[in-house]
């Protein structure tokens, strides 16, 4: 697959990741959806990025959302070649915290949104791309998750999130080999400590402090080195079913 002639939708596209993807993409030629509930910076980052991108408002916890969502990329690309789910929330809390146990609500709707948006995207995109022309592989979409390494160091406070991103880690193969019969296939990413507008909003020193646990390079991540991983795994057909590890060898501590 080309990213140059790449038409891809980005969940959470207006912020973090999601518009490191959407940048890089488009820098490389591709043609991209910007999938989000924050209109303002969404408008913003699609009109900063140019006439290959546009901002579609999408919550992915609502079915109908995501699949008219979905079905506007497709009609203002012409096709959906990529999905890539940006698009969480951290969700954390102890589930023995000083005000109590932590409400179930509260658990799930950080899985509602994390993984069962993810789903939700998933299956809508696929319906989709399954109408493409598929190229030599026979190849007619790609998707790719966003996991975490919480997925397999969960530190305190991070049950619910780390629930999510592995129940997300954990659907890529099933989704991979079922999805095989149609040419797309399904990729996760685990990244580490990256330096989104969360962690952006941290003091210098706890910032450092994040860095300092990762072995090398020591320092956070960058959201175009996450972009950069999501091209590679566009182009190379044999990368399928996996979950990648973007992390600097860290390994996460219990707190």
């Amino acid at each position: 697959m080309d990213i140059t002639r790449a038409r891809a939708v980005v969940t959470g596209g207006a912020s973090g990741l999601g518009l490191g993807v959407a940048d890089y993409l488009a820098s490389r030629g591709a043609q991209v959806a910007l999938l989000d509930i924050q209109d303002e910076p969404g408008r913003a980052a699609a009109t900063r990025i140019g006439a290959s991108a546009r901002y579609i408002r999408c919550d992915v916890t609502a079915e109908s959302e995501v699949n008219a969502a979905m079905d506007a990329a497709a009609s203002a690309m012409g096709g959906i070649d990529l999905l890539v789910n940006c698009a969480g929330v951290i969700g954390a809390g102890r589930v023995l915290g000083r005000n109590g146990p932590m409400a179930g609500d509260f658990f799930a709707k950080v899985v509602h949104i994390n993984l069962i948006g993810t789903f939700l995207c998933d299956k809508a995109a696929a319906a989709l791309m399954q109408r493409n022309t598929p190229n030599a592989d026979g190849e007619r979409g790609v998707i790719i998750h966003t996991a975490s390494v919480a997925a397999f160091e969960g530190q305190i406070g991070q049950a619910a999130y780390s629930a999510t991103k592995a129940g997300i880690a954990g659907m890529t193969l099933p989704m991979a080999r079922e999805f095989a019969a149609f040419g797309i296939r399904v990729v996760a990413i685990a990244p580490g400590i990256f330096h989104t507008p969360m962690v952006g909003g941290m003091t210098p020193e706890v910032q450092a402090s994040l860095a300092s646990q990762i072995p090398f390079p020591a320092r956070l991540g960058r959201p175009d080195e996450y972009a950069r991983l999501v091209e590679s795994i566009y182009e190379i057909a044999m990368l399928n079913g996996e979950t990648i590890r973007l992390d600097g060898a860290i390994r996460m501590q219990p707190k």
